[in-house]
């Protein structure tokens, strides 16, 4: 056997025999939907804070996390903004049976920058349009990001779609529409109302009615993947109350018992 050989075998010994004891060193992965940054981070730090175990958490657009994780991403935890991207997810095997669960609801509201006089009334037949002015509206990807799809569906249920089609600042995540606001980029958006109580550059203009779109339910689950130990148990910290206030704060609903499919 070569010394060469002999030093790969020995490398790769030592790779196995401190896999396990490393492994547990290791930050719970966890993608998240960017509208749950600020919820989230509060509960990684608490429960860091009682344990000393970590949480990484990931935000971005649901679509774009669940086709990470579908292309091998090593996430133990992934929270989506909507069924559709989890049941992508699902679909796609990546999911570990019995963990998926229904977690909190949310809504969608119409956002100005916070010294914007614009005053709209979410009635169907609304003219939108002539609300905008000479700008456009922000919102999510319409085709692909959860908020987006919501904030469509609404518009259409109100009859104002089609006046604001062609109208739109589509952005990769919410909180990006929401910063197009904030900055005043965009005097209108469509963002969670989760979203607008996180930032004090915009002020909600109004709330979309619930039944003007599908019900914002957003699921939650551990990887098939996963494994980091402390995985389990800081999905079901989340679920806890001892973490539903972190949620309730930033204006989510925690949704009932674990394993409760909507």
């Amino acid at each position: 056997m070569t010394s060469t050989r002999r030093i790969w075998l020995a490398g790769a010994l030592a790779l196995l025999l401190g896999a396990s004891p490393a492994r547990a060193d290791e930050p719970v992965l966890v993608f998240a939907a960017a509208s749950l940054k600020n919820a989230v981070d509060d509960a990684a730090a608490a429960w860091r804070g009682e344990t000393g175990k970590a949480a990484k958490v990931s935000y971005a657009a649901s679509n774009a996390l669940a086709k990470q994780i579908e292309a091998g991403a090593p996430a133990d935890l992934f929270i989506s903004a909507d069924l559709a991207w989890m049941d992508y997810a699902e679909k796609a095997g990546t999911l570990r049976p019995g963990t998926r669960a229904n977690f909190l609801r949310n809504s969608i509201v119409l956002v100005a920058p916070k010294d914007s006089p614009v005053s709209v009334d979410l009635k169907p037949g609304l003219d939108l349009a002539k609300a905008l002015g000479g700008g456009r509206l922000a919102v999510g990807n319409v085709e692909s990001v959860p908020a987006g799809k919501y904030g469509r569906a609404a518009l259409q249920a109100l009859g104002a779609w089609d006046g604001v089609r062609d109208r739109l600042a589509q952005a990769e995540n919410v909180r990006a529409a929401l910063l197009l606001v904030s900055r005043g980029e965009a005097p209108l958006g469509i963002v969670y109302a989760t979203d607008a109580a996180s930032d004090p550059g915009v002020r909600v203009v109004a709330a979309f009615p619930a039944d003007s779109h599908p019900p914002i339910v957003y699921p939650i689950a551990q990887m098939k993947d996963s494994a980091n130990p402390d995985a389990a148990a800081f999905l079901a910290y989340l679920k806890s109350p001892a973490a539903r206030g972190f949620f309730e704060r930033q204006g989510f609903t925690v949704l009932g018992q674990a394993g409760e499919r909507y």
